[in-house]
This record gives structure tokens, C-alpha cells and sequence, in this order.
């Protein structure tokens, strides 16, 4: 996690150096040729002040989902970035451009806040609810259409994705069946 992060300050040292050229990196609703950008706009943020907003909360849930495996989080990352990319094409306003990783945070909040409760693992029922107390107030502001310059339907696709990347790869015994021991 501290490599992605890294990476996304690099990016945006990159980015300030090019006179913010890869903010066109960013999706543009509706726009066909958009599509290309569904998945770099997740690694572009529009100044420092973005990526710092975005840094720690992909830090500490990152860790968290990567303690599941790291095949299994970067498939969970890769269904997130992918359909809240494809969410935002879709239902962001006409003639704006959005970038950032806060889809992804919201959809790895959205993915630890349901993992444990669709596997029936009781730690992973813990970490959702802690995970819930100390973040939830903030996921629950950044879903609200009041700020501007802040993609809503970014954050809101992010979360619902990330609620299915925990039901698609929910962990299943040998018999294809939950497993509850927490394996």
C-alpha cells in the first residue's frame, strides 16, 4: 500500500511538472472514447491537496482488504476501479471530469463493511463494524451531493461496487459452500 500511494504522489508530481496534463486522464461522461480512461483516472488527482485527502484512507483499507490475500485484493481492486469507472461514465454530469481514488477507497469501505457479514466470519463481521464506527460519518458525508468539486456519484458507484467485489469473491469451502471457520 505504501508503493500505490507512492505511485499516486508520483503521478501527481508527474502531473504538476506537465502542466496537469494527465488530468485528461480523467472520465468524461458519456463520451465513447472516454472509456479508455476508466481505469487511469483512479491513479490521477487534481493537486496535492487531493492525494493527500486520499492517502491515508487508501493506506489503512487497503492494508486492511490485502490481509485477505493479495491475488484477492487485486481482484477486488481491479472489479471496483472497473465498474465505479464505468458508474461514473454513466451517471456523472455532462462536461465534467473525474479523477481520483476516493471510488476505490469507497468501494474497499464498501467491500470490508460487508466481507465478514456475506462469509459469515465473525472477525471480519469485527473489522466491518470498526471499520464502520471510526470511517462511517465520513464515508456517510461523502456521499452527499453538497460539495462541489467533489464527485458524489464517484464515491456512491465506488461503494456499490465494492459491496459486489465482496459478494463475487466471498471465500467458499471445498464443498462450494461459505465456509464459517474464518479459513
Amino acid at each position: 500500500m505504501l508503493a500505490w500511494v507512492a505511485l499516486l504522489w508520483l503521478l501527481e508530481a508527474v502531473d504538476a511538472v506537465s502542466g496537469h496534463a494527465l488530468d485528461g486522464l480523467g472520465i468524461t461522461p458519456r463520451t465513447p472514447s472516454e472509456l479508455v480512461d476508466v481505469v487511469p483516472a483512479s491513479f490521477i488527482h487534481f493537486g496535492f491537496a487531493h492525494v493527500a485527502a486520499n492517502s491515508v484512507p487508501l493506506l489503512v483499507l487497503g492494508f486492511l482488504a490485502a490481509l485477505g490475500g493479495l491475488r484477492r485484493f487485486a481482484a477486488v481492486c481491479a472489479l471496483i476501479i472497473v465498474v465505479g469507472g464505468l458508474g461514473v461514465w454513466l451517471i456523472a454530469p455532462a462536461h465534467t471530469n473525474t479523477a481520483g481514488a476516493s471510488g476505490l477507497i469507497f468501494g474497499l469501505f464498501g467491500y470490508l463493511l460487508v466481507t465478514g457479514f456475506v462469509e459469515r466470519r465473525p472477525l471480519g463481521i469485527v473489522v466491518g463494524l470498526l471499520v464502520a464506527a471510526i470511517w462511517g460519518t465520513t464515508f456517510l458525508a461523502g456521499l452527499a451531493p453538497t460539495q462541489t468539486g467533489v464527485s458524489w456519484q464517484g464515491h456512491l458507484v465506488g461503494l456499490i461496487a465494492g459491496v459486489g467485489a465482496a459478494v463475487v469473491f466471498r471465500r467458499r469451502g471445498a464443498s462450494g459452500e461459505l465456509t464459517s471457520s474464518g479459513r
